[in-house]
């Protein structure tokens, strides 16, 4: 179970990446373009929101839900883990900044809808999306990243 969670959670890492790049490019394209806000614009963030969501409840799984070899090594002893640099990532830092980044990114979106101007939903949902997205890139256990590093592309 363990190994399909943590597939669909790496494949889902690029849905989010990729709606997240098209909302972002949309916002800030209406923010500074002065453009008319549309359904279309709402879908796409809805999407971008979506899959992040997605995305923390597969996260979650993983994290707590006692299928990670990792953190069931972490919480048997969580204080050792602490001095693992690697450990530490998975067990604090990589939780930690993508749950800040969907925060973000929900309190964005929140925000951003309930703005009446639309130059305004769009620099709140820019803002707000580029601030989570910076969040993900820097959280993402990329390959070369060294000691918690991950394939592009999980094997199945």
């Amino acid at each position: 179970m363990y190994e399909i969670i943590l597939a669909v959670h790496s494949v889902v890492r690029w849905l989010v990446l990729i709606v997240g790049v098209v909302a972002l490019a949309q916002n800030i394209s209406g923010w500074l373009g002065n453009k008319t806000w549309t359904a279309k614009n709402r879908k796409i963030n809805g999407a971008f929101i979506g899959m992040f969501h997605l995305q923390v409840l597969l996260g979650l799984l993983l994290y707590v839900g006692g299928f990670s070899p990792t953190m069931n090594r972490i919480f048997s002893n969580f204080g050792g883990a602490m001095k693992d640099a690697a450990l530490r990532f998975w067990a604090v830092e990589h939780i930690s900044m993508m749950l800040l980044a969907a925060i973000v990114a929900h309190v964005a979106h929140v925000v951003s809808k309930r703005q009446d101007a639309d130059v305004t939903r769009f620099k709140y949902a820019s803002i707000g999306f580029i601030l989570a997205f910076v969040l993900v890139l820097v959280a993402i256990p990329w390959p070369f990243r060294e000691a918690v590093g991950r394939s592009l592309i999980p094997s199945f």
